[in-house]
């Protein structure tokens, strides 16, 4: 592998303003995290009063002190809840990721019962689902941490209902799989949500506090006129003594934890699974600071993609594959912490030349295992007379068809501009890579807003004439603005993450321990081997 030499001025002024802008994004990004974070807080006061933990205190004191946890779709529903962004509360009512418990790597769900009694909010169906799809891809398993007041009847819809199904579908499938799933029932799981503690292979109920029933005191009373208190119906006595459902009965939050921490260290998660030995790595020659700097916040302006790779590679180091050969599209070898991986990266618009040569590599890579990093900086396939000429569509095809059928894990990272096919054939999420993530200034749209606007502006234009009018100047112009406007406010990390098109978003400088950490995920769950069953473990 050859070193990558820095372009990189930090002293200039583009390079200040690229820092500037993503500094002001980040700062963005943080203020929504830490808002839910702050209103979850509020009911301190509360939960203090009924001897409870807050929903992020329990979190905490699951995961193993002092080691990384990575939080999934933490802008999840921003802006659906309420449209002034200055007063929404992103995360769906849910907190996720993966994290360390008792030594074993495992997905985390845990209700944000902080906010709204835990009650779902704006795409928290998504997330959850999300979160369990991560967990059967990378054979974790699946830690709940429930008290929900389930779906907001005030707000209820049919879509939400159906599609909700698959929430506990996947708790069968993740069971069946074997993949362990871990219940700490900490306060209200109610309706079609007590599936949600139903369908875990082990359980552990909180005294005075855990609530499961399928209809509660108010829904039964209206239902058959039977009157019962919500202990009596679904409390955590009744359940570990009577009807079967707990297997664990704890004092009080900080017990529930102990146990679900016990029952991760008793199953020997870690039983045949070879020892990996450590892997010698140099770091990256040039400060990850400088990632900062490196991308303008207009997209239209080009970007070295060596730059960025050579702030995240080992060493630096990358062995760049054809070159001289459809130039545009950057793709090769480097590491992370010594595993290997691909990239596939832009540096522009993809030609033919360049379709043809991301395909054979991706193949390659398919071919010795080895997994592959799309960084997306581009505005698309080259269009026009010579490049259709040329086959565009065909190897832009072929490009997408290897990406579709790749046999390893595929992480894509949004660095740029993320339009049209050529989101496709970078691995976009609508492609299913195994982990998918955004920098701050990302822009992913079908095209740029002033493309579209200009497009619809020729068109419209073209029928005015066509019908013999005068062609209409200021309509044309308002019409060109309305569409810039509603390209430009789909486009940004603010509504594509809040609509959960991508994990998280993440600042530029962890992008290499991100990867290390997925990196490893993707490589552990290929090593294991769950005990796979036809039928998920039921309950006694």
């Amino acid at each position: 592998m050859s070193t990558i030499e820095s372009t990189i001025s930090p002293g200039s002024d583009a390079f200040a303003a690229n820092r500037a802008g993503m500094l002001a994004l980040l700062e963005r990004v943080h203020g929504y995290t830490q808002r839910s974070v702050a209103t979850s807080g509020k009911s301190r006061e509360r939960f203090v009063q009924r001897g409870q933990l807050l929903p992020r205190e329990r979190l905490a004191l699951l995961l193993d002190p002092g080691t990384p946890f990575l939080e999934i779709g933490a802008l999840a529903g921003l802006g659906l809840d309420h449209p002034d962004l200055d007063k929404s509360v992103p995360g769906g009512g849910v907190i996720g990721g993966i994290g360390w418990v008792s030594g074993v790597r495992v997905m985390v769900n845990a209700s944000d019962s902080g906010i709204d009694a835990g009650a779902l909010q704006p795409m928290g169906i998504p997330k959850q689902l999300r979160l369990q799809e991560l967990a059967l891809e990378n054979k974790l398993p699946y830690v709940q941490l429930v008290e929900s007041a389930g779906a907001n009847l005030m707000t209820y819809q049919v879509e939400e209902f159906v599609t909700g199904g698959n929430l506990f579908r996947n708790l069968a499938r993740l069971s069946a799989a074997g993949l362990p799933v871990v219940t700490v029932t900490h306060g209200s799981s109610t309706a079609g949500g007590a599936y949600q503690t139903g369908l875990a292979d082990y359980i552990v109920m909180v005294r005075g506090r855990s609530r499961a029933f399928l209809a509660g005191p108010p829904l039964l009373k209206a239902a058959t006129g039977e009157i019962a208190t919500e202990e009596e119906l679904g409390g955590a006595e009744m359940h570990t003594s009577i009807s079967g459902l707990g297997d664990y009965l704890a004092e009080d939050d900080r017990d529930a934890i102990r146990i679900a921490r016990e029952i991760l260290a008793g199953i020997d998660w870690q039983r045949g699974m070879p020892q990996q030995p450590a892997r010698a790595f140099k770091p990256p020659r040039y400060d990850a600071e400088e990632l900062l700097g490196i991308m303008p916040m207009d997209h239209k302006r080009p970007v070295d993609m060596k730059q960025v790779i050579a702030r995240i590679a080992d060493d630096s180091e990358f062995l760049e594959f054809g070159a001289n050969y459809g130039s545009a599209t950057v793709v090769g070898h480097i590491k992370i912490e010594g595993l290997p991986l691909g990239i596939v990266t832009n540096n522009g618009p993809i030609d033919p030349a360049g379709a043809s040569k991301a395909t054979h590599f991706i193949q390659a890579c398919c071919q010795s295992r080895t997994p592959i990093l799309y960084l997306n900086n581009t505005t698309g396939f080259m269009v026009g007379k010579s490049y259709e000429e040329a086959g565009i569509i065909k190897h832009g095809s072929k490009m997408i068809q290897a990406v579709t059928c790749a046999t390893v894990p595929q992480i894509t990272i949004y660095c740029g501009a993320s339009f049209g096919a050529g989101n496709y054939g970078m691995c976009g999420r609508g492609f299913h890579p195994r982990f998918c993530f955004s920098w701050p200034n990302a822009k992913t749209a079908v095209m740029g807003g002033e493309q579209a606007a200009q497009t619809m502006v020729n068109v419209t234009e073209a029928a005015m004439r066509r019908k013999g009018g005068e062609v209409d100047r200021a309509k044309l112009a308002e019409m060109e603005r309305r569409i810039i406007e509603r390209f430009d406010s789909q486009m940004s990390v603010f509504t594509t993450s809040a609509r959960m098109l991508d994990d998280a978003v993440i600042d530029p400088r962890d992008t290499r321990e991100v990867l290390a950490r997925v990196l490893s995920i993707c490589r552990e769950s290929e090593l294991r081997q769950p005990q796979p069953m036809q039928f998920s473990v039921a309950r006694p």
